[in-house]
């Protein structure tokens, strides 16, 4: 799986501890939405590799009663 979330968590912790720093806090708290972006973009590449991985272990066409 390829590295999602993972450049918006680093931008964002970036651009929270500049803002920070300059005491600028639009920018801190554009950090933090970008951290929390990346948290959701890994969160959902997750769950979409856990559905891929559920389709792929079903039983393929239709079953019969027991």
């Amino acid at each position: 799986m390829a590295d999602k979330g993972g450049m918006d968590k680093a931008k964002g912790k970036a651009k929270e501890v500049a803002g920070k720093v300059t005491g600028d806090r639009k920018q801190e708290f554009e950090g933090k939405a970008d951290q929390a972006r990346g948290d959701v973009k890994k969160i959902r590449a997750e769950a979409e590799e856990r559905a891929r991985e559920a389709r792929g272990s079903m039983p393929k066409g239709p079953q019969k009663p027991m």
